[in-house]
């Protein structure tokens, strides 16, 4: 289930997910503040004719920043061309999508912070005076020959704003912070999901998915979808018990936790007494890479008070003891 909790989605997913796409700033739902701080500078670009300042989201996976990128582009009549970090790999390899940009066109780069060393340089001149300057020949003999290019706006997004450059981030006009979604927010972003599926599901189903998807909109779509196919299986509508059902199939507990939370959570409190653990004794403790636990599972256990960081390795609170149903040591 692991899998099936991650923000991260695969190819299939997303373009499943890209039906569900709000397709301008009034159908997105959440993350008001940003929405209104893109309205005025996507508005006052318009008036003057202008491309927008270049933007960065920064933020968790799944709380949609893809889909505010493709908003941009929307807003603003224009194409949108979509790459990525580790696709950049070399200074080449932004050239060529930087020169084959049309004027106005929105540039995204998601995992920004992933980019090659010799591309982020590249990237500094191409985004304050629209220019690149590319090497021709090697050695003494080597020559800049600077091509100019047609005015865009960049969209960058990471999920780890402190591995920007600061040269890179001050370059940005304009940076948002997304944010986790309230339940109630989420409980909106299902039942638009349902509409546009066609799925009827009893309210209380809704705030169900809503509290198990851990902040995270893209879960929430993703849950709904299983719990449509557990109703269209099992012939069954989308009342309460269903989704229940459905949720409890796939490890989903009230909490949001799924297998590999509960594991790495049994593993803490029980098999190291509450911690202190270390990262890669904890990752071969419960058979995942140390990267999984410390990408996808710690931070919502951080996020929910159930787990901490220390100098000397992750402990369990008083509330994973609570959870796990494991008496707590009086010593601790």
């Amino acid at each position: 289930m692991t899998g099936e909790l991650s923000a991260q989605a695969t190819p299939t997913e997303l373009s499943f997910e890209g039906a569900l796409r709000p397709g301008s700033l009034d159908e997105f739902v959440g993350q008001a503040k940003v929405r209104k701080q893109l309205r005025l500078l996507l508005d006052a670009a318009t008036i003057q004719q202008r491309s927008p300042d270049h933007i960065l989201l920064a933020g968790p996976p799944g709380l949609g920043k893809t889909t505010l990128s493709m908003i941009v582009a929307a807003e603003l009549e224009k194409p949108l061309h979509q790459t990525s970090g580790p696709a950049i790999q070399h200074a080449g390899d932004l050239a060529a999508v930087l020169s084959a940009l049309t004027p106005g066109e929105v540039l995204f780069i998601d995992e920004i912070h992933r980019m090659a060393r010799s591309a982020e340089e590249m990237l500094y001149l191409a985004m304050e005076d629209f220019r690149i300057d590319i090497m021709v020949g090697k050695g003494a003999g080597a020559t800049s020959i600077p091509l100019e290019l047609a005015p865009f706006t960049l969209v960058g997004a990471t999920t780890r704003a402190g591995l920007l450059p600061n040269p890179l981030r001050d370059r940005f006009g304009f940076t948002a912070h997304l944010e986790f979604y309230a339940d109630d927010e989420l409980a909106d972003v299902v039942r638009r999901a349902a509409r546009l599926l066609d799925f009827e599901i009893a309210p209380d189903g809704i705030g169900e998915i809503s509290r198990r998807s851990r902040g995270t909109p893209r879960i929430a779509n993703r849950l709904l979808r299983r719990v449509r196919d557990y109703c269209l299986v099992h012939g069954t509508p989308g009342d309460t018990e269903s989704v229940h059902a459905a949720l409890h199939l796939y490890d989903v507990d009230e909490q949001g936790l799924d297998r590999l939370d509960r594991e790495v959570l049994y593993a803490v409190v029980e098999r190291f007494g509450g911690g202190p653990v270390g990262l890669s004794t904890l990752a071969v403790s419960v058979g995942e890479e140390a990267e999984t636990i410390e990408s996808v599972v710690e931070p919502f256990l951080v996020r929910s008070g159930l787990l901490t960081r220390t100098p000397r390795g992750r402990m369990a609170t008083r509330r994973a003891w609570e959870a796990t149903g494991i008496p707590m040591p009086d010593a601790l």
